[in-house]
């Protein structure tokens, strides 16, 4: 039974669902609350009126290794916790200091973000350090940290040792739960306003360094509004999501929309879907959730890594609303996903394709939930002219786009010319302009990048200041269709080709291709542009020919995009840079093109005749080695095998993981099969720390004392 105070009146629970208790909270003050952000002005008073109002319901569920050992957080536990931290806070730093949020994803991270809103300072998600040893995500932190000067680090006691050993200069860390209960008596309400910002969001950093979007308690508002009129979201709802909490869409998507509505809403951490993929669709199943959604990325996940017997226990009928975005969206994805889970009660109408991105909060455009996704074919040679055309039937000449909807809420969105600002008519491919509430302030302490980004104008004066999102699309009876990035464009004789088609082309041009990785991107050369390829190839296929290679990768590019390549670089495993996501750096792969820094197979450049190969280099004897560790490598080899789909014997258990094009979502997943094996619960780390089979079998047999148990299983 849920007790309203403010109205004192009682209400008995219509439904339970695994210990959710799902009242009809819907009295009339409450439905104005959810659907108009006017109710509140900041997100400390929306929390403080769902604790007020729905103290004892469960907010936030999170599954520590995504199948049990669930944490449970209610509205009235949060706002206590979120007071108890402003107090530290408070004591410690000046309103409108920004604050480090360094957790891993879990109820301490929602603690602490709502710790930070409290006490009137800017909250800073960012990722934590994995590894003191991890250079990619000590990196990215060392900039952020440079950008946002914060006053302090907010973090949990597991985290603590390794962000004292990673990050410096910082004034205070505070470890929030190791808070003493009952200060939060102590609290003093800041003077906070719609405009006050609440927090900076940190870009991917897929094409340029991270910036530090600026978000103000009403961006955050209008966008949660957005996100439930367009998701048709009520106190019913249930949400079940992996999402990176440090992510706008898993922050905003993940966190805020449920405690905006007024609904439950379960998390894991990323590390469990990837460790097992079925782990998300089990959760949704167990707790009929209604709201759940991903990149595209994850779906097909699901699809290559759920088995069929495994599936057959799920019942997803519950799932009404699948939203994807954040990354190119492809039909083939959606329809592979919907019929291998039809059985389970899933149904392609479900998905809900939309797009957004983290400068104007979240989400700008979206579909009608009822409809299901929209699907355009193409001919491939009008995208090349900027425009649509209906294809000539020949499935090689077809490309098909997937809709994300329309503008939502108060949002405009424009397809304008980059170079002349005029917007441009329906079916004419050009870069997205938005304007709206829930457009960002801008980037932090850059003004001038600001200015440019968030400031732009029509040609024709219409006297709406405009985000340039630095994405491609076109509008199609109002539906919007993304078809590419504009720095990531390579234009060769005044032709514009998108880097993702041509990167597909590549991958599917030769067997040795296949499962690699690539970037396509454009170079000066005698005052040019020109293409060049940089791929990976497979170490099961390293002793084919790369004079093969090449050719194949130069006939499918020009068949099927009318351009030849200028140079073409073969490389090992691993070399292709990412982001943290996965995301391809497009622009970080032709600096190490330029400044020399792939290690390569092979070269070839146009007019220099033959290819530059590697020179093969004979490995001395390996030295013997414990006949424990022995063993724990060999199935050590099986595993990583199956992961990178090579046979045991193609693994070299002295070579380092990213040889053989481990990324960061595979090594999740190993050291997820690892743990599972030796009976362990051992960090994802490992494949960092320890980056050889060797070095890993090592610590595992004199530190963890898991090679008896593994020997005999091997």
């Amino acid at each position: 039974m849920i007790v309203l105070a403010a109205e004192r009146r009682y209400i008995e629970p219509e439904e339970h669902h695994q210990g959710f208790a799902l009242a009809t909270l819907q009295s009339n003050h409450l439905h104005r609350e959810t659907s108009e952000s006017r109710a509140w002005t900041t997100l400390v008073e929306l929390l403080s009126t769902r604790a007020a109002l729905q103290a004892n319901q469960t907010a936030f569920i999170f599954h520590n290794d995504g199948e049990s050992d669930e944490e449970r957080l209610t509205y009235a536990e949060l706002d206590r916790s979120a007071r108890q931290i402003a107090v530290e806070l408070q004591r410690r730093c000046q309103t409108g200091d920004r604050v480090l949020l360094l957790y891993q994803p879990g109820l301490d991270f929602i603690r602490g973000f709502f710790g930070c809103l409290y006490a009137g300072m800017i909250a800073v998600p960012a990722f934590p350090p994995s590894s003191a040893r991890n250079e990619r995500s000590t990196g990215r932190l060392d900039a952020i940290v440079n950008c946002a000067a914060p006053a302090a680090i907010l973090t949990a006691s597991r985290t603590l040792e390794l962000v004292m050993s990673t990050v410096s200069a910082i004034g205070h860390t505070i470890c929030t739960d190791s808070l003493a209960a009952g200060s939060e008596s102590q609290w003093r309400a800041p003077d906070l306003h719609s405009s006050t910002v609440a927090c900076l969001q940190f870009t991917s950093g897929s094409t340029s360094t991270p910036k530090g979007v600026v978000l103000s308690h009403g961006n955050l508002l209008h966008n949660s509004t957005t996100i439930a009129e367009a998701f048709e979201h009520c106190e019913r709802s249930v949400g079940c999501n992996w999402l990176p909490p440090y992510h706008d869409m898993g922050l905003i998507g993940g966190i805020l929309q449920p405690l905006f509505v007024g609904f439950p809403h379960v998390m894991m951490s990323p590390a469990s879907f990837l460790q097992k993929p079925l782990r998300w669709l089990a959760a949704i199943s167990r707790y009929k959730a209604t709201t759940c959604g991903a990149p595209d990325f994850a779906y097909d996940l699901c699809v290559k890594n759920i088995r069929t017997e495994d599936a057959t226990a799920l019942d997803l009928s519950s799932w009404d609303l699948a939203f994807c975005g954040a990354e190119p969206i492809r039909s083939r994805t959606l329809q592979r996903f919907a019929e291998t889970f039809k059985p389970c009660g899933f149904r392609l109408e479900a998905f809900y394709p939309c797009y957004g991105l983290a400068e104007a909060t979240l989400m700008v455009t979206g579909g009608s939930k009822a409809a299901g996704p929209i699907m355009r074919n193409t001919a491939a040679d009008a995208l090349r002219d900027n425009r649509l055309s209906t294809p000539d039937g020949s499935l090689a000449r077809t490309h098909t786009l997937v809709g994300c909807g329309r503008a939502r809420s108060d949002h405009r969105v424009v397809i304008v010319d980059p170079n002349t600002r005029r917007e441009l008519p329906e079916e004419c491919i050009g870069e997205i302009w938005v304007a709206g509430g829930g457009v960002a302030q801008g980037y932090w302490k850059q003004p001038e990048l600001s200015l440019e980004t968030f400031g732009a104008t029509l040609a024709h004066g219409d006297g709406v200041r405009y985000l340039r999102t630095g994405d491609l699309g076109c509008l199609s009876g109002g539906e919007l269709l993304v078809t590419g990035r504009i720095k990531d464009l390579v234009i060769v004789r005044g032709v514009k080709h998108y880097p993702h088609d041509i990167e597909q082309t590549v991958q599917s041009s030769h067997p040795a291709l296949e499962g690699c990785v690539g970037a396509a991107f454009a170079i000066d050369e005698d005052a040019q542009e020109r293409l060049v390829i940089a791929h990976e190839v497979q170490r099961a296929q390293r002793k084919t020919p790369p004079d093969e290679i090449v050719g194949a990768i130069r006939q499918h590019v020009g068949e099927h995009h009318h351009v030849q390549p200028h140079a073409i670089v073969l490389l090992k495993p691993g070399q292709i840079r990412r982001t943290s996501s996965g995301k391809i750096q497009r622009m970080a792969c032709r600096a190490a093109y330029l400044n020399g820094e792939f290690e390569t197979l092979a070269a070839w450049t146009a007019g220099d005749g033959a290819l530059k190969h590697e020179r093969p280099v004979e490995k001395a004897d390996a030295p013997a080695i414990d006949p424990r560790t022995q063993a724990l490598e060999r199935w050590l080899q099986e595993q990583l095998a199956q992961a990178v789909n090579l046979s045991a014997e193609q693994i070299d258990p002295t070579e380092p993981f990213a040889r053989y094009g481990l990324d960061s979502a595979n090594a999740v997943s190993l050291a997820g099969a690892v743990s599972e094996r030796v009976g362990q619960d051992l960090p994802a780390t490992l494949f960092w720390d320890y980056p050889t089979i060797r070095s890993l079998a090592d610590v595992l047999v004199k530190e963890h004392g898991v090679g008896q148990l593994t020997a005999s299983a091997a």
